[in-house]
């Protein structure tokens, strides 16, 4: 049985944008998050859920 916390609905992605710069996302499931490359940072996805604070970012280095 596949685990369904680690699979992102892909027309959730397509409406789904960074909070800080409006911009894309894409999903890194070796990570299960979400991430924005222009803003660099990654939004967790904890159990199934989105957490799109940036607060709750963890930041992507260069």
């Amino acid at each position: 049985m596949a685990d369904d916390t680690s699979r992102v609905d892909p027309k959730m992605l397509e409406l789904l944008v960074c909070p800080l710069t409006k911009g894309r996302l894409s999903h890194d499931a070796a990570t299960n998050e979400l991430v924005s490359e222009k803003a660099k940072l990654a939004y967790p996805i904890r159990d199934g859920v989105p957490i799109m604070l940036v607060s709750e970012a963890r930041e992507i280095p260069d």
